[in-house]
């Protein structure tokens, strides 16, 4: 019996604990707070409490990596503007080359316009006149292309300007050049169809003067010898020895040989053609009246009779009955460095022979 009891008691007790452990089962737990923390804010004077929450930190992270990020790309920036890459420097160091490349060829460019601006003038007052040609006016020489919008894809450039100026000139040479070959065209062709009257047109000098150490005045307004004053000279004055040689220059017949007042010793040539050549004060006279000379010919020999200071040649070129300057009939004996050594000595203003 008691041990019934007691099986029963213990049967009870064992079903007591396991009631018990079922019911603190379905207790919720309390939660675990996390300690709150604050901080001593020195403007309120008051203890804040600092918000850790995972909002909070996480917007803190996303703050500072904004914030870093922005640091980097400004930092970058600067880098950018302020130091050049290699690429850049290299660019520029081509940048350098090129600007002084287009500097020399703008100097050389230069050069180029001034000789074919001294050909210009050689063309107008030699070669078209001794064919009668009209000379070519300045503004064909150097017309420019018409067309405003012609340079403007060189606009926009740090060298646009440089670059602007050297295509102008190169097309300036360009045009200048083509009329010049047009020039040169006709005058070849006026000399095939002019070969007689180009062996009559004065084109020598009418004594040897290879170093032009000989021409000691030329034409224009110069001091008289005699007189002091100035006077219109009509030619060009060469000194030599007496008894130098004188050449006819160019093809004609003898309209005088004799003397004649001023120029003692005198010969005139009637070439044709309107022109005509006179030789002053010679010692010696070679040829006589209606005579036929071809240029080149000895005609007679340097003197200082008539009205002249010392031995040398008065030389005049006439055409239609009008003196012209005698240098610009040299083109057969004189090169075009010669030529120009010749302009300089002949522009001398100083005092003359007769």
């Amino acid at each position: 019996m008691r041990l019934a009891i007691c099986d029963f008691q213990l049967s009870h007790i064992a079903s007591r604990k396991s009631h018990i452990a079922n019911r603190k089962s379905h207790i919720p737990k309390k939660s675990v707070m996390a300690k709150p923390k604050y901080h001593y804010n020195p403007e309120t004077l008051r203890y804040e409490r600092i918000d850790n929450s995972f909002r909070h930190r996480l917007g803190r992270i996303v703050l500072h990596l904004l914030t870093s990020m922005s640091a980097g790309i400004l930092f970058f920036l600067l880098f950018v503007m302020i130091l050049d890459s290699p690429y850049e420097k290299e660019l520029q160091r081509e940048n350098r080359r090129l600007k002084t490349q287009y500097n020399v060829l703008g100097k050389r460019l230069d050069v180029m316009q001034q000789i074919l601006t001294d050909i210009e003038q050689r063309d107008n007052n030699m070669y078209r006149v001794i064919y009668q040609a009209e000379p070519i006016d300045e503004s064909v020489r150097k017309a420019t292309y018409s067309g405003s919008n012609r340079y403007e894809e060189l606009l926009g450039y740090s060298s646009s300007e440089l670059m602007t100026d050297l295509t102008q000139k190169t097309d300036r040479i360009s045009k200048q050049l083509y009329v010049q070959s047009k020039s040169f065209d006709e005058i070849v062709t006026l000399a095939k169809q002019n070969e007689d009257k180009l062996l009559a047109i004065p084109a020598i000098q009418p004594v040897l003067n290879k170093d032009l150490k000989q021409t000691a005045s030329g034409y224009g307004m110069r001091i008289d010898p005699i007189y002091k004053t100035p006077k219109f000279h009509a030619g060009m004055d060469f000194s030599a020895a007496t008894g130098s040689d004188i050449f006819a220059t160019g093809n004609g017949v003898v309209t005088l040989a004799g003397w004649k007042q001023g120029y003692g010793n005198c010969i005139i040539i009637r070439h044709g053609y309107g022109y005509e050549t006179l030789y002053g004060h010679l010692s010696k006279i070679k040829v006589r009246n209606g005579a036929k000379v071809t240029r080149g010919e000895v005609i007679g020999e340097v003197g200082n009779t008539g009205k002249s200071t010392g031995p040398h040649l008065h030389y005049e070129v006439h055409y239609r009955n009008k003196p012209t300057d005698p240098r610009n009939y040299y083109f057969m004996d004189l090169s075009p460095e010669e030529y120009d050594q010749m302009l300089q000595i002949s522009a001398n203003f100083g005092q003359v022979f007769d």
